[in-house]
């Protein structure tokens, strides 16, 4: 068997070579339908740089700014979140223009004459990674862009016209964000520079940039709103088929520092050069991880989710190091680089551990970065986005990828540092802790969402537990641990629940674990079905409070039985991807499936994990059962077809589940030599029939876990599963 294995692992990785182009199997419109709110656009991995389309609508379902329902665009914005249910960004818009008489305003849809904007062609779109283009039918022009880490690179093609030009947007106005502050003035005959201030879900955003084009303007006119210059228009002549150019630079930081990020990374012209760097930048990350497959959809769905884990956390620095604090201030070089853009709440669960695999390094900057703001603002990220703490969603999420980082023996962290920031901001009394202090809970009558609150609290007290007691801080783990339980104060035996107790000690009355509303709730973005399994940190007590295994199986079998009707007046959309009242669409259910390996049954693991893996990821534009959240929808599809997903937070185990392809190979790291130290999955006999392991191997020798320790895949190693269509288990 260990000689079988090695000749598969030689043989795959000769196969998978560095040729292989992965870019080609990547569609980034996949979750740009529906509710998945994925960015549409030019950008490279984790790059401060989000170019791409802005539409008209400021609805839900436009957060990243593009919808596949909607072909309208105001311009192409330099900054785009991808997959969140809150809007903002979509700084520094463009938009070339053919036209004299404009109305400068972001427009109606329903009035082609209100401002800017104009019908994307979308039967001539292309979106591949790293560039993009579109026709613009009211101006006649055609639009690429492309982008570096900290550049936005424009290349229009226009028709003849003696009133072409190029429109700068700092205003975007609308409901998601608002500018403040403006500025832009000329600084060359061919170049602009300016910052943009704002307002919106982060509420106190800073944009500098510098922009160049490719060749001198004819004129610059500046229009101001209540005296605050919100557009510039570069005016040329152009002649048939003209291409002019343009290069945008953001900093966090100054106009200088803006010129210097373009300077660096986008001195010349050279459009063509700069897509093909950008799609070079893609096809290393993509590669980091190799798939075997004869599925091609499901290869395609892969690599885009790969993709689309990749947009963010974003570079938050300059090419010199400096970055804006979380105080607000500007700072020289931290050390490390500087990221942005934490949406804790969803990718604690299995982004950031994805990132643990397969972006060591830049896990150990996230991490850093995440201390960074603990030094500034005094607690961890909650929900950090440019600079600003929204505060958004509910618990403690910036502790659990801390205290992995810790178990997991990550070295360039200063540990101690990385304890008192979870400790700090596991004991300041507010946003609901100060009541879990006082009542060991936290009560329905003191506060909404109490529910959520106290369990995602309590699992992160569980992480932080797990962290001392690595640390070898006795006295912390026993505090912590015990604080962990407060869910069991939640617990209702009579109903078999996790629901709201106030602060008398009484259950909630009326109650329906059915119900949910968006506003006024226990839970949030969810019901008393999905949150009664938000235990993931203490596995062994949630299974006593039922009774034991039998019992926590009968009610867990139940989960995916039961109605899939959600009561309540203004229900989350949020709560989707439903099988019974599992929620697959929202991240508080994404662990779930993996409780029946840990209670002995792995079979019915793998049956759900291949139902979530074939039903509710698609290749369509709606291919996703709900929001990317910043990757953590992606991250789940590729730790569960790889074959095994994290937990528990705050641990180094994986548990394994079902493996959707044949062969694996994930990059996870570099050894002294410079060779790359590589995991490898394989899963012999694997079909949609042979979905069941049988029996594991680790380096060729019997391996009786239901699970991986991270030491194991970082090592590099190889896990060799045997597939059949009976169920088993092998631990």
């Amino acid at each position: 068997m260990r000689h079988l294995a090695i000749l598969f692992t030689a043989a795959f990785l000769i196969g998978c070579s560095a040729t292989e182009n992965y870019t080609q199997y990547v569609d980034p419109k996949i979750g740009s339908g529906g509710h998945g709110h994925v960015f549409v656009g030019a950008n490279v991995p984790f790059g401060m740089v989000q170019l791409g389309p802005t539409s008209i609508p400021q609805d839900w379902d436009w957060c990243s700014g593009y919808h596949d329902s909607d072909s309208t665009v105001i311009g192409f914005s330099h900054t785009h979140l991808s997959g969140t249910g809150i809007g903002d960004l979509f700084d520094i818009t463009v938009m070339p223009v053919t036209r004299a008489d404009l109305t400068y305003a972001r427009g109606k849809e329903n009035d082609p004459e209100s401002g800017l904007w104009s019908y994307a062609d979308r039967t001539k779109e292309i979106a591949r990674p790293g560039y993009y283009s579109v026709p613009l039918t009211r101006y006649g022009v055609t639009a690429e862009l492309t982008a570096t880490n900290r550049v936005g690179m424009h290349r229009y093609t226009f028709p003849a016209s003696d009133e072409a030009g190029i429109v700068i947007d700092l205003m975007n106005g609308g409901c998601w964000d608002r500018p403040t502050d403006t500025f832009i003035e000329p600084c060359a005959d061919n170049a602009v520079r300016g910052y943009r201030f704002s307002r919106g879900w982060a509420d106190d955003q800073k944009v500098y940039f510098y922009a160049e084009f490719s060749r001198p303007y004819k004129d610059l006119n500046i229009h101001s709103i209540d005296y605050k210059p919100y557009y510039a228009k570069a005016d040329f002549e152009t002649r048939e088929g003209e291409q002019i150019m343009m290069k945008v630079a953001l900093s966090p930081v100054s106009m200088g520092n803006a010129y210097e990020n373009m300077q660096t990374e986008l001195p010349g012209w050279d459009f063509d050069g700069t897509v093909e760097e950008a799609e070079d930048a893609w096809d290393k990350e993509l590669g980091r991880i190799r798939i075997e497959t004869k599925d091609e959809n499901a290869r395609k769905i892969f690599y885009t989710a790969l993709y689309h884990s990749m947009i963010a956390p974003s570079t938050f620095c300059d090419i010199d190091g400096s970055y804006r604090g979380a105080d607000g201030e500007a700072y020289e070089d931290a050390g490390h680089q500087v990221y942005t853009t934490f949406s804790l709440w969803d990718t604690y669960r299995g982004a950031m551990p994805l990132y643990s695999i397969f972006q060591s390094e830049r896990y150990k900057d996230f991490i850093n970065t995440m201390l960074d703001i603990y030094r500034k603002q005094g607690k961890l990220p909650v929900w950090h986005l440019h600079g600003c703490e929204t505060n958004c969603m509910v618990g403690n999420p910036g502790i659990p990828p801390v205290a992995d980082a810790i178990v997991k023996g990550f070295d360039g962290i200063d540990y101690e540092l990385a304890f008192d920031a979870m400790k700090a901001s596991a004991l300041r009394p507010d946003r609901g802790q100060q009541f879990r202090m006082e009542y060991g809970y936290i009560p329905c009558d003191m506060m909404n969402e109490s529910v959520a609150y106290d369990l995602e609290y309590a699992l992160a007290d569980g992480a932080l537990a797990n962290a001392a007691k690595s640390l070898g801080k006795d006295d912390e783990h026993r505090y912590f641990l015990d604080r962990s339980k407060s869910y069991q104060h939640l617990y209702d035996p009579q109903l078999r629940f996790i629901r709201g107790k106030d602060s008398k000690g009484e259950f909630r009355q009326d109650y329906s674990p059915f119900y949910s509303s968006h506003r006024a709730d226990d839970y949030c973005e969810g019901n008393g079905w999905q949150y009664t399994w938000l235990v993931p940190h203490d596995f062994e007590g949630l299974v006593d409070r039922f009774g034991g295994k039998d019992a926590f199986i009968e009610k867990l079998d139940s989960l995916f039985i039961v109605s899939s009707v959600i009561e309540g007046e203004e229900v989350s959309p949020d709560i989707s991807g439903l099988i019974g009242q599992y929620a697959h669409g929202n991240e508080p259910s994404h662990h779930i499936l993996y409780f029946y390996t840990m209670a002995g049954q792995p079979w019915k693991t793998a049956d759900k994990v291949r139902e979530v893996l074939s039903t509710l990821y698609s290749s369509r534009p709606d291919g996703l059962s709900g929001n990317e959240d910043v990757g953590q929808m992606s991250a789940w599809y590729i730790l569960s077809s790889l074959g095994f997903y994290q937990v528990e937070p705050g641990t180094d185990r994986y548990w394994l589940g079902s493996p959707l392809f044949d062969k694996a190979s994930v990059k996870v790291g570099v050894d002294g030599k410079g060779r790359d130290i590589m995991f490898n999955v394989i899963a012999q006999n694997n079909s949609d029939r042979n979905r069941y392991i049988q029996s594991v191997t680790l380096n060729g020798k019997p391996y009786a876990k239901a699970y991986i320790e991270h030491k194991d895949i970082t090592a590099g190693s190889t896990l060799v599963l045997d597939m059949g269509p009976q169920p088993a288990i092998w631990y």
